[in-house]
């Protein structure tokens, strides 16, 4: 049985736009995975780690037959593909992809948490997320539309013109 999931993209190394759209690439040729919709790219200004290149974010709604286990590998072998490297928390990066929503599911481990704890607090996610799904209830936060729009008044995010 499939289970919807929702998977945030990031990238803020060489071509942004490009890394994106070859980890969407990526990700619709991976068995078990079915994107259903793609958000539009935004601009972003980075958090935390503030000195650094802006971001491109997205968000896919996926259908899938993989555990989060497995999907949380999958997103990881992309990442790779793409040359992701380590660098400091919240550092610069080719490609980020983030598990942000399974299904119902809660998951807690050292390596995976869903939903993931920190979307409620980056309009990088919540935009894009209420583009495609305005009306999914975020656990103890509320919907989407909401969270992003109130998110929206002290983060910059703007579509980007391709």
């Amino acid at each position: 049985m499939a289970t919807t999931a929702y998977i945030g993209l990031g990238s803020n190394l060489g071509d942004k736009e490009a890394n994106i759209k070859k980890a969407l690439e990526l990700l619709r040729k991976t068995p078990g995975i079915q994107v259903k919709k793609v958000a539009s790219l935004y601009k972003t200004a980075p958090l935390y780690m503030t000195r650094q290149d802006w971001f491109l974010n997205t968000v896919v709604e996926i259908e899938t037959t993989l555990t989060s286990r497995q999907l949380l590998i999958q997103l990881k072998d992309i990442e790779n593909k793409l040359e992701r490297k380590p660098t400091v928390r919240w550092g610069p990066r080719t490609i980020d992809l983030d598990i942000l929503i399974y299904g119902c599911d809660r998951v807690k481990c050292d390596d995976l948490v869903i939903p993931h704890p920190r979307m409620i607090e980056r309009a990088f996610v919540m935009v894009p997320l209420a583009e495609i799904a305005p009306n999914i209830c975020i656990p103890g936060r509320g919907r989407a539309g909401e969270l992003a729009r109130l998110l929206s008044i002290d983060q910059s995010v703007e579509k980007y013109d391709e």
